[in-house]
Protein backbone atom coordinates (compact mmCIF):
# COMPACT_ATOMS: atom_id res chain seq x y z
CA UNK A 1 0.00 0.00 0.00
CA UNK A 2 2.84 2.57 1.11
CA UNK A 3 4.61 1.80 -2.53
CA UNK A 4 1.56 2.31 -4.27
CA UNK A 5 -0.22 5.17 -2.34
CA UNK A 6 1.99 7.38 -0.66
CA UNK A 7 0.81 8.50 2.71
CA UNK A 8 -1.56 5.74 3.16
CA UNK A 9 -1.85 2.71 5.42
CA UNK A 10 -4.34 -0.42 6.03
CA UNK A 11 -5.01 -3.21 8.39
CA UNK A 12 -6.96 -6.12 7.78
CA UNK A 13 -8.14 -9.45 10.00
CA UNK A 14 -6.41 -11.77 7.40
CA UNK A 15 -4.34 -13.50 10.21
CA UNK A 16 -7.37 -14.51 12.07
CA UNK A 17 -9.26 -15.02 9.00
CA UNK A 18 -7.93 -16.05 5.06
CA UNK A 19 -10.35 -14.35 3.88
CA UNK A 20 -9.92 -11.01 5.52
CA UNK A 21 -13.29 -9.80 5.23
CA UNK A 22 -12.52 -6.41 7.27
CA UNK A 23 -10.06 -4.10 5.97
CA UNK A 24 -9.44 -0.30 7.08
CA UNK A 25 -7.63 2.36 4.80
CA UNK A 26 -6.18 5.03 6.96
CA UNK A 27 -4.03 8.54 5.09
CA UNK A 28 -1.76 10.47 7.27
CA UNK A 29 -1.99 12.65 9.35
CA UNK A 30 -4.19 9.50 10.86
CA UNK A 31 -2.31 7.13 13.20
CA UNK A 32 -3.97 3.60 14.01
CA UNK A 33 -2.66 0.47 15.95
CA UNK A 34 -4.67 -2.39 15.84
CA UNK A 35 -5.74 -3.41 19.56
CA UNK A 36 -7.49 -6.54 18.54
CA UNK A 37 -8.67 -8.73 15.71
CA UNK A 38 -11.17 -11.95 15.55
CA UNK A 39 -12.40 -13.92 12.58
CA UNK A 40 -15.82 -11.14 12.78
CA UNK A 41 -14.33 -8.36 14.57
CA UNK A 42 -10.70 -5.51 14.16
CA UNK A 43 -10.32 -3.30 17.26
CA UNK A 44 -7.76 -0.16 16.95
CA UNK A 45 -7.13 2.48 18.47
CA UNK A 46 -7.21 5.95 16.25
CA UNK A 47 -5.07 9.22 16.62
CA UNK A 48 -5.96 12.52 14.53
CA UNK A 49 -4.29 15.34 15.51
CA UNK A 50 -5.68 17.88 18.01
CA UNK A 51 -8.03 15.51 18.42
CA UNK A 52 -8.81 12.83 21.67
CA UNK A 53 -7.85 9.20 20.32
CA UNK A 54 -10.85 7.30 20.21
CA UNK A 55 -11.03 2.92 19.62
CA UNK A 56 -12.76 2.27 16.44
CA UNK A 57 -14.30 -1.77 16.39
CA UNK A 58 -14.85 -3.25 12.79
CA UNK A 59 -17.44 -6.08 12.88
CA UNK A 60 -18.17 -8.24 9.97
CA UNK A 61 -20.83 -10.65 11.30
CA UNK A 62 -20.63 -14.57 10.68
CA UNK A 63 -23.27 -16.12 8.21
CA UNK A 64 -23.61 -19.09 10.43
CA UNK A 65 -26.19 -18.41 13.33
CA UNK A 66 -23.46 -20.38 15.41
CA UNK A 67 -20.57 -18.62 15.18
CA UNK A 68 -22.25 -14.81 15.97
CA UNK A 69 -23.42 -13.65 19.11
CA UNK A 70 -24.94 -10.55 17.33
CA UNK A 71 -27.40 -10.11 14.96
CA UNK A 72 -28.12 -6.82 12.81
CA UNK A 73 -31.66 -6.86 12.62
CA UNK A 74 -32.91 -4.92 15.50
CA UNK A 75 -36.44 -4.12 15.01
CA UNK A 76 -38.99 -5.31 12.84
CA UNK A 77 -39.20 -2.26 10.44
CA UNK A 78 -35.76 -2.74 9.89
CA UNK A 79 -37.02 -5.66 7.42
CA UNK A 80 -38.70 -4.87 3.97
CA UNK A 81 -41.24 -8.06 4.46
CA UNK A 82 -43.98 -7.07 5.60
CA UNK A 83 -45.09 -10.74 7.38
CA UNK A 84 -41.83 -9.61 9.56
CA UNK A 85 -43.85 -7.90 12.16
CA UNK A 86 -42.71 -9.00 15.74
CA UNK A 87 -39.29 -8.79 17.74
CA UNK A 88 -37.41 -11.50 17.55
CA UNK A 89 -35.60 -13.61 20.01
CA UNK A 90 -32.29 -12.77 18.38
CA UNK A 91 -33.26 -9.00 17.58
CA UNK A 92 -34.13 -9.28 21.63
CA UNK A 93 -30.42 -10.29 22.07
CA UNK A 94 -28.78 -7.65 20.14
CA UNK A 95 -30.45 -5.32 21.92
CA UNK A 96 -29.35 -6.65 25.39
CA UNK A 97 -25.57 -6.51 23.29
CA UNK A 98 -25.92 -3.21 22.58
CA UNK A 99 -27.23 -2.12 26.45
CA UNK A 100 -24.60 -4.17 27.68
CA UNK A 101 -21.67 -2.29 25.76
CA UNK A 102 -23.39 1.03 26.46
CA UNK A 103 -23.36 1.57 22.57
CA UNK A 104 -26.33 3.43 20.59
CA UNK A 105 -26.74 4.56 16.20
CA UNK A 106 -25.00 7.44 15.27
CA UNK A 107 -27.32 10.25 14.10
CA UNK A 108 -27.45 8.99 10.05
CA UNK A 109 -28.92 9.74 6.74
CA UNK A 110 -29.41 6.93 4.90
CA UNK A 111 -31.98 4.71 3.10
CA UNK A 112 -34.34 3.19 5.16
CA UNK A 113 -32.36 -0.24 4.66
CA UNK A 114 -28.58 -0.55 3.76
CA UNK A 115 -28.55 -4.15 2.31
CA UNK A 116 -30.76 -5.78 -0.48
CA UNK A 117 -30.78 -9.80 -2.03
CA UNK A 118 -30.53 -8.08 -5.31
CA UNK A 119 -33.28 -10.54 -6.65
CA UNK A 120 -36.01 -9.26 -8.87
CA UNK A 121 -38.29 -11.59 -8.34
CA UNK A 122 -38.35 -11.98 -4.28
CA UNK A 123 -36.68 -8.31 -3.06
CA UNK A 124 -35.78 -8.28 -0.16
CA UNK A 125 -33.65 -5.43 2.07
CA UNK A 126 -33.09 -5.14 5.69
CA UNK A 127 -30.80 -2.56 8.30
CA UNK A 128 -27.83 -4.29 8.50
CA UNK A 129 -25.06 -1.73 8.84
CA UNK A 130 -24.41 0.31 11.32
CA UNK A 131 -21.89 3.03 12.92
CA UNK A 132 -22.36 2.69 16.80
CA UNK A 133 -20.90 5.45 19.53
CA UNK A 134 -20.90 5.40 23.38
CA UNK A 135 -21.42 8.61 25.40
CA UNK A 136 -17.77 8.81 25.70
CA UNK A 137 -17.15 9.39 21.88
CA UNK A 138 -20.12 11.80 21.59
CA UNK A 139 -18.54 13.76 24.19
CA UNK A 140 -15.42 13.83 22.39
CA UNK A 141 -17.14 14.65 19.06
CA UNK A 142 -20.37 15.82 19.38
CA UNK A 143 -21.25 17.19 15.97
CA UNK A 144 -20.41 13.62 14.49
CA UNK A 145 -22.68 12.23 11.96
CA UNK A 146 -22.88 9.38 9.60
CA UNK A 147 -24.27 9.16 5.81
CA UNK A 148 -24.89 5.64 4.43
CA UNK A 149 -24.33 6.12 0.79
CA UNK A 150 -26.17 4.24 -2.28
CA UNK A 151 -24.50 0.51 -2.42
CA UNK A 152 -23.91 1.33 -6.15
CA UNK A 153 -21.55 -2.43 -7.19
CA UNK A 154 -22.28 -4.06 -3.48
CA UNK A 155 -25.02 -5.20 -2.08
CA UNK A 156 -24.13 -3.23 1.51
CA UNK A 157 -24.43 0.58 1.90
CA UNK A 158 -21.22 2.40 2.06
CA UNK A 159 -21.02 4.58 4.80
CA UNK A 160 -18.88 7.83 5.73
CA UNK A 161 -18.39 8.81 9.31
CA UNK A 162 -18.19 12.52 9.57
CA UNK A 163 -16.52 14.05 13.55
CA UNK A 164 -16.79 17.35 12.08
CA UNK A 165 -13.27 18.33 12.87
CA UNK A 166 -10.84 20.48 10.27
CA UNK A 167 -7.16 18.99 10.20
CA UNK A 168 -4.42 20.72 9.33
CA UNK A 169 -3.86 21.68 5.65
CA UNK A 170 -2.08 19.57 3.87
CA UNK A 171 -0.61 22.42 1.60
CA UNK A 172 -2.24 23.65 -2.21
CA UNK A 173 -3.74 21.21 -4.08
CA UNK A 174 -1.44 18.76 -6.27
CA UNK A 175 -1.80 18.71 -10.39
CA UNK A 176 -3.86 16.02 -11.36
CA UNK A 177 -3.70 14.71 -14.67
CA UNK A 178 -6.35 12.49 -16.24
CA UNK A 179 -5.17 8.99 -16.84
CA UNK A 180 -7.03 8.66 -19.89
CA UNK A 181 -5.30 11.55 -22.03
CA UNK A 182 -2.14 9.29 -21.96
CA UNK A 183 -4.45 6.93 -24.64
CA UNK A 184 -5.17 9.68 -27.24
CA UNK A 185 -3.22 9.16 -29.96
CA UNK A 186 -2.19 13.37 -30.03
CA UNK A 187 -1.12 12.92 -26.33
CA UNK A 188 2.72 12.62 -26.27
CA UNK A 189 2.52 14.91 -29.40
CA UNK A 190 0.95 17.91 -27.53
CA UNK A 191 3.05 17.24 -24.41
CA UNK A 192 6.75 18.02 -26.97
CA UNK A 193 5.15 20.62 -28.78
CA UNK A 194 3.63 22.58 -26.15
CA UNK A 195 6.69 21.85 -23.82
CA UNK A 196 9.54 22.99 -26.60
CA UNK A 197 7.03 26.39 -27.51
CA UNK A 198 7.34 27.15 -23.80
CA UNK A 199 10.68 27.47 -23.98
CA UNK A 200 14.57 26.35 -23.51
CA UNK A 201 15.89 23.91 -21.11
CA UNK A 202 14.27 25.00 -17.77
CA UNK A 203 17.37 25.74 -15.30
CA UNK A 204 15.23 27.53 -12.12
CA UNK A 205 12.53 26.45 -10.47
CA UNK A 206 10.16 29.50 -11.75
CA UNK A 207 11.30 28.61 -15.92
CA UNK A 208 9.83 24.98 -15.07
CA UNK A 209 6.42 26.26 -13.50
CA UNK A 210 6.08 28.02 -16.58
CA UNK A 211 6.82 25.16 -19.06
CA UNK A 212 3.97 22.81 -16.41
CA UNK A 213 1.60 25.57 -16.08
CA UNK A 214 1.60 25.80 -20.08
CA UNK A 215 1.59 22.38 -20.45
CA UNK A 216 -1.95 22.15 -18.27
CA UNK A 217 -3.37 24.53 -20.17
CA UNK A 218 -2.80 22.45 -23.50
CA UNK A 219 -3.87 19.11 -21.64
CA UNK A 220 -7.21 21.24 -20.37
CA UNK A 221 -7.81 22.01 -24.27
CA UNK A 222 -7.26 17.94 -25.90
CA UNK A 223 -9.95 17.11 -23.20
CA UNK A 224 -12.41 19.51 -23.82
CA UNK A 225 -11.87 19.19 -27.66
CA UNK A 226 -11.81 15.11 -27.55
CA UNK A 227 -13.89 14.04 -24.37
CA UNK A 228 -16.63 16.30 -24.82
CA UNK A 229 -16.81 16.79 -20.57
CA UNK A 230 -16.58 12.80 -20.16
CA UNK A 231 -16.47 13.31 -16.30
CA UNK A 232 -19.29 15.55 -16.01
CA UNK A 233 -21.60 13.21 -18.20
CA UNK A 234 -19.52 10.06 -16.19
CA UNK A 235 -21.02 12.12 -12.49
CA UNK A 236 -24.05 12.41 -14.07
CA UNK A 237 -25.48 8.99 -14.78
CA UNK A 238 -23.41 7.87 -11.86
CA UNK A 239 -25.85 10.09 -9.60
CA UNK A 240 -28.65 8.69 -11.43
CA UNK A 241 -27.74 4.83 -10.78
CA UNK A 242 -27.31 6.35 -6.92
CA UNK A 243 -31.37 7.83 -7.05
CA UNK A 244 -32.46 4.63 -8.54
CA UNK A 245 -30.53 2.18 -6.02
CA UNK A 246 -32.07 4.56 -3.28
CA UNK A 247 -35.55 4.33 -4.27
CA UNK A 248 -34.94 0.09 -4.96
CA UNK A 249 -33.87 0.07 -1.25
CA UNK A 250 -36.59 2.42 0.22
CA UNK A 251 -39.28 0.26 -1.37
CA UNK A 252 -38.13 -2.70 -2.94
CA UNK A 253 -41.49 -4.09 -4.22
CA UNK A 254 -42.17 -1.05 -5.86
CA UNK A 255 -39.26 0.03 -7.82
CA UNK A 256 -38.79 -1.17 -11.35
CA UNK A 257 -35.38 -2.89 -12.42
Amino acid sequence: MAKLCFGWNYASNHQSDEDGRIILIWKAPAVVNVLHQSRQSLTCEVILPLCPPFCYTMIYASNISAERSDLWIVDHREHSLAHIDTTTSPMSDFHDCLDQLGVFDLRYQSPTFSWSNHQPTMPIAKKLDRLLINDMALQSFPDAAANFLPPLTSDHCPCILSLAITLPSAGSKPFKLLNYLSKHPNFLQVVFETWVQAGSASYTLTSLCWKLKCLKNALRTLNRDNFSKIQERVNDTNNLLQCLQVQALQKPFTTPL
